[in-house]
């Protein structure tokens, strides 16, 4: 007998691509469980699934930075407090990521995907699901959106969660309105503008001298951001063309008001509207 639940959670993250780089992802994740009824006549409790499946793969991969650990492209470094990744681009670009050991999930593989996220989310919970269960299938799958979107990757240093870490992200849409039309050009333009891309703030910029980690000289311009937050110390160094710097937080809120006076000023007299998402049905109106 099996038990199902659909979208029972969503795993906001960024893994680490060769191409891409950083790759902010959101990916809704359905269950189902293989077993024999128990002695309340259930497979599980939905309380449970629900409760216990989740909590699981929130402390495993939500808001989390997915790394191939098997990639030859990728150097990991653990220490005391914290773990630096090293991550060699194909166009010979480096990223450098050092922040407390509980921002990574570290995988056993050298390439990245959601079938492999699954077969691990699955091997993780099923040992701590009870005995009456015999399987576990697990599928991940990006929410279904029929207009243009961008993957994006941030940290946010003055959240108490795990927003804070400074390299997570969101597949997001945006829906982008000029005097209540829905503007095609406009939405394409963002989604171009913000493909694969950092979001830093610009109280976060250091100089390459200040990070706490030896970095290799690059071969073009790059961003580095540091910042203290409440589960320890930060850095990255990363590719500045892959980068876009706001002079304000990086929060869904900041993002829909940058996005929309950065439209008015080109728009003049139009009223602009703009919905931002952070991941999958969350997000912020601001209107101009």
């Amino acid at each position: 007998m099996k038990l199902f639940v659909r979208d029972l959670t969503v795993i906001d993250s960024t893994y680490l691509e060769a191409t891409r780089g950083f790759v902010g992802e959101s990916y809704q994740v359905d269950v189902v469980l293989d077993g024999q009824l128990n002695e309340q006549s259930m497979i599980l409790d939905f309380a449970l699934v629900k409760k216990q499946i989740k909590a699981i793969i929130d402390a495993e991969v939500d808001h989390k930075l997915l790394v191939p650990s098997l990639s030859a492209a990728c150097k990991v470094l653990a220490e005391d407090e914290r773990t630096q990744v090293d991550y060699h681009l194909n166009d010979a670009e480096l990223i450098q990521v050092k922040a407390p050991h509980e921002a990574y999930c570290l995988l056993d593989c050298e390439v990245i995907n959601e079938a492999f996220i699954a077969r691990y989310l699955e091997q993780i919970i099923l040992e701590k699901l009870p005995e009456n269960i015999s399987g576990l299938q697990i599928t991940l799958h990006p929410e279904v959106i029929n207009t243009p979107f961008y993957h994006y990757t941030h940290g946010l240093k003055k959240h108490n969660g795990n927003c804070q870490r400074i390299a997570h992200g969101h597949r997001s849409k945006i829906d982008i309105f000029i005097n209540d039309q829905y503007s095609e050009q406009w939405v394409e333009q963002w989604a171009a503008r913000w493909t694969d891309i950092y979001l830093a703030s610009e109280s976060d910029l250091i100089k390459r001298s200040d990070l706490s980690f030896i970095t290799q000289k690059p071969t073009a311009e790059v961003h580095c951001s540091a910042y203290h937050a409440p589960q320890g110390y930060f850095e990255l160094l990363m590719p500045a063309s892959r980068c876009e710097v706001l002079n304000n937080d990086t929060t869904v809120e900041e993002l829909a008001r940058f996005i929309c006076e950065t439209i008015k000023a080109e728009e003049g007299d139009n009223k602009v509207t703009v919905f931002a998402y952070e991941g999958i049905g969350k997000g912020a109106i601001v209107e101009l």
